[in-house]
């Protein structure tokens, strides 16, 4: 986990958060899918040359905490400390997750600010003290209306029977915001993404919202409300602020105002409301500007259900890291599965796209390429002095391929397309090489046959260092690896300083450049451990 951004004051900031995630358990791939696709957009708006600054944390309050807590023989603050330190944080770095500001809602300068918030609501008349009973479920930290419940009162997440709840709470007038987020959604349509998720998020709030307990009076592990000390904060409200107070809301106003509000809010389908009309309703009541969109992205399934701890289809990222390596990983998940729907993972569709895609197709580009330089070249690149239409056509495919990356990825959060796009364009420079065969021309030693030859291993090392500019956000070790390989830095710089928008600048990886060949950037699978 590494701090790679800053916001002076009078700078903006392309501002992305990922959910908090709860400390009852260790990450499963479900959190770190939705983490590696928010760091693989905030490194591709980095590398647009953009200011960046990049969320995530945990959410460490709330019931369902301090019951685990209980069960571990522990107290609640201890258990988030281990949680924290031993799993959540480790994992991040073990990802090249390069978040600028991990949160946690446990640090006071999270929980005054929760208080200032919730008590400037209070003060205009927008919460007021009343009573709640019905079904509650501790895993989703929700109230659930009853048409929400399976058979069996279960929650149709978590696949539990739910708790009948009944206290006194305070409650947020949430109903009077109803024809307020409905005018918002319509003037902003790309506001909740995919398509999917928006229509459901209209379709909720059309049938009218209900006001939204904010407290919990019947346990203590929590924030307390500032004027009846006897309540804590709804755990949703607590968490649901973070993205304000970690950016210096009521504490750093020069942050704040170079940050605020979020570009993207990056969350799972499950908690999509709390996120597309809770959240929005309580920026509105306090005169805070909305954020850009909420992308809900789907869930990862394994045997046909979702992926989570209590339905014991949690796997640890680190099982596939250890087999596959970390930006196979990275890649896996935003290649093979359409970013906003639901995706089933399997090791044998994992296992084929390493071998097919990354090992044949990029691996073995790069390892021909450099292999062949240093054959009939002695390792310097060679000067393209025969480039004709062969050569145009795969300078034309970069342009095109950066240009669809940069709007796909960049843009639309299509990280699966964009990743295509940039692959379409690797499997265009293999079939150069299969057309122009270099092993062959390599047999015409005359002056004509050398430049030939030349001009075929520039194209292809030049292709390769663009190559490696694009794919760096989502493979950032390999790239690093590539890069070395050509040579590139002496000439043109640290690959994190190259620009999407300057990739496709043909002849930028000059002739005279020292290509080695460096080690196999993706090895042969051994066979997995029974």
């Amino acid at each position: 986990m590494a701090a790679t951004g800053s916001t002076a004051a009078g700078e903006s900031a392309f501002y992305v958060t990922t959910p908090i995630y709860y400390v009852n358990d260790a990450p499963h791939l479900g959190h770190a899918y939705t983490t590696v696709a928010g760091d693989v957009l905030t490194r591709w708006h980095r590398q647009r040359g953009e200011k960046v600054w990049y969320l995530t944390g945990t959410d460490e309050h709330g019931q369902k905490i301090m019951r685990t807590a209980d069960a571990n023989g522990v107290t609640p603050q201890q258990w988030c400390d281990k949680l924290v330190e031993e799993a959540w944080k480790p994992l991040w770095s073990h990802l090249s997750v390069a978040n600028d500001d991990f949160i946690r809602t446990t640090e006071p300068r999270h929980t005054e600010r929760v208080q200032e918030f919730v008590q400037d609501l209070y003060d205009k008349g927008e919460i007021y003290q009343g009573g709640y009973e019905g079904p509650y479920c501790v895993g989703c930290e929700e109230y659930k209306s009853p048409g929400d419940l399976l058979e069996g009162d279960l929650c149709p997440v978590h696949k539990r029977q739910v708790e009948w709840l009944k206290e006194e709470n305070y409650f947020f007038r949430l109903s009077d915001y109803g024809p307020r987020l409905l005018e918002f959604y319509e003037s902003h349509p790309d506001f909740i993404q995919p398509a999917s998720a928006r229509n459901e998020v209209l379709q909720f709030v059309r049938q009218g919202l209900q006001d939204l307990s904010i407290s919990r009076s019947t346990f203590d592990w929590g924030i307390p409300i500032p004027w009846d000390p006897k309540h804590v904060i709804y755990v949703w409200i607590d968490a649901l602020l973070n993205y304000a107070t970690a950016v210096g809301y009521g504490s750093d106003q020069a942050k704040f105002d170079a940050t605020w509000p979020a570009n993207v809010h990056l969350v799972g389908k499950d908690i999509l409301r709390f996120h597309a009309v809770i959240w929005p309703a309580m920026l509105m009541a306090n005169g805070l500007p909305l954020p850009g969109r909420v992308f809900a992205n789907g869930w990862l399934m394994v045997g046909g259900e979702k992926m989570s701890k209590s339905n014991l289809t949690g796997i640890s990222p680190r099982q596939l890291t250890e087999h596959f390596g970390v930006d196979a990983y990275r890649y896996y998940f935003l290649r093979a599965i359409p970013f906003g729907q639901d995706g089933s993972f399997s090791w044998e569709d994992f296992s084929a796209r390493y071998t097919s895609e990354l090992a044949n197709d990029f691996g073995n580009l790069a390892s021909r390429v450099a292999a062949m330089v240093g054959k009939y070249f002695d390792g310097v690149l060679p000067e393209a002095v025969a480039a004709g239409p062969a050569e145009q056509a795969v300078a034309d495919g970069l342009a095109e391929a950066a240009t669809r990356a940069d709007t796909l990825i960049g843009d639309n959060l299509d990280f699966a397309g964009g990743i295509a796009a940039i692959f379409d364009f690797v499997k265009q420079v293999n079939g150069y090489l299969t057309e122009q065969a270099p092993w062959k021309v390599a047999k015409d030693e005359s002056p004509q046959g050398r430049a030939r030859l030349a001009t075929i291993l520039y194209t292809a090392a030049e292709s390769l260092r663009a190559i490696a500019v694009l794919l760096n956000p989502v493979m950032p070790a390999t790239c690093a690896k590539l890069w070395a390989s050509l040579g590139a830095e002496p000439h043109l710089g640290p690959l994190a300083d190259q620009r999407v928008g300057d990739v496709a600048r043909w002849g930028q990886l000059p002739a005279g450049a020292q290509v080695t060949k460096g080690e196999i950037l993706f090895p042969r699978l051994e066979d997995p451990k029974s």
